[in-house]
C-alpha cells in the first residue's frame, strides 16, 4: 500500500487557527516537508508535534520531490507544510503535488488558513467572481501583466511585501488609474492588523505616514 501526501495549512499569525485535525495530520505522518524547518520548529514544538522535518522549499523542491514520491511509493504518509498558509498558495507545492499525481498517488489537501480570504472578505468588494494573481513578476513580466490586467472586472487580489509596497501602489495608479477603489490588509489575524481602503491615492498617502511592515494583500476593485 502506498502512502499519502497531505498538505496541511499553517496559522498566517494566529496559533489559534490551526486546526484540531491538522495537528493530528502532523503528529500521525512519518515525516514532515517544511518551507523553512527553522519557521516550523517553534510551530511544532508548541503543538507538541516531535516528528523528522525535511527542507522542501522553491530552491530544491525539483530535487527533492523525486526522492518524496520515492517515500510515498515505500507507503510513508508524509505532510507539507509552508511557513504560513496553504502550501502551493504562492508557497512550494504545486510541483510536488503534480509529481506524486504521475505516479497515482493520493494527494490530501486540509482546508484552513490562507491571507487572501479574509482580504477579499473585508474589502467589501465582490465576492462572488475575482482574480487571484498572487506575487506579480518582479522585473520580467511585470509591466505586461499590469496591462494585461488593466481590463479585468472582477476583483484582483495581489501579494506584496512591505519594502515595495508604495512602489506598487505607484504602479497600481499608473497602469489602473490613481482612484481606483482598493483595500490593503496587512498582518492578518495579528495583534496589529489592519486594512485601508480608500482610492489608490488615499492609500498611498496613508501608508506615506505610517509603518508599512508585515505581509500586505491588496484587493482591487474591478474595472467599472
Amino acid at each position: 500500500m502506498t502512502g499519502k501526501l497531505y498538505l496541511v495549512p499553517t496559522p498566517i499569525g494566529n496559533l489559534e487557527d490551526m486546526t484540531y485535525r491538522a495537528i493530528r495530520v502532523l503528529k500521525e505522518a512519518d515525516l514532515i516537508l517544511a518551507e523553512d524547518t527553522r519557521t516550523s520548529a517553534p510551530l511544532l514544538k508548541h503543538f507538541g508535534i516531535e516528528k523528522k522535518v525535511f527542507a522542501h522549499h522553491q530552491h530544491n523542491e525539483h530535487q527533492s520531490s523525486s526522492e518524496i514520491v520515492k517515500f510515498l511509493l515505500e507507503g510513508k504518509n508524509i505532510a507539507l507544510i509552508s511557513d504560513a498558509g496553504t502550501p502551493a498558495i504562492s508557497d512550494p507545492g504545486f510541483f510536488l503535488v503534480r509529481e506524486a499525481l504521475k505516479f497515482n498517488l493520493p494527494v490530501e489537501c486540509l482546508p484552513g488558513a490562507t491571507a487572501f480570504v479574509p482580504a477579499l472578505v473585508n474589502s467589501g468588494f465582490p465576492t462572488d467572481k475575482f482574480c487571484f494573481e498572487g506575487f506579480l513578476p518582479l522585473k520580467k513580466g511585470r509591466q505586461t501583466r499590469y496591462k494585461f490586467l488593466a481590463e479585468e472586472e472582477r476583483t484582483i487580489i495581489l501579494y506584496e511585501s512591505p519594502h515595495r509596497l508604495l512602489k506598487t501602489l505607484d504602479e497600481i495608479a499608473t497602469y489602473w488609474g490613481d482612484d481606483r477603489q482598493i483595500s490593503v490588509s496587512r498582518e492578518l489575524t495579528k495583534m496589529f492588523e489592519e486594512t485601508v481602503r480608500g482610492t489608490v491615492n488615499e492609500v498611498k498617502a496613508y501608508y506615506e505616514t505610517h509603518p508599512v511592515k508585515g505581509e500586505f494583500v491588496i484587493c482591487v476593485a474591478g474595472k467599472q
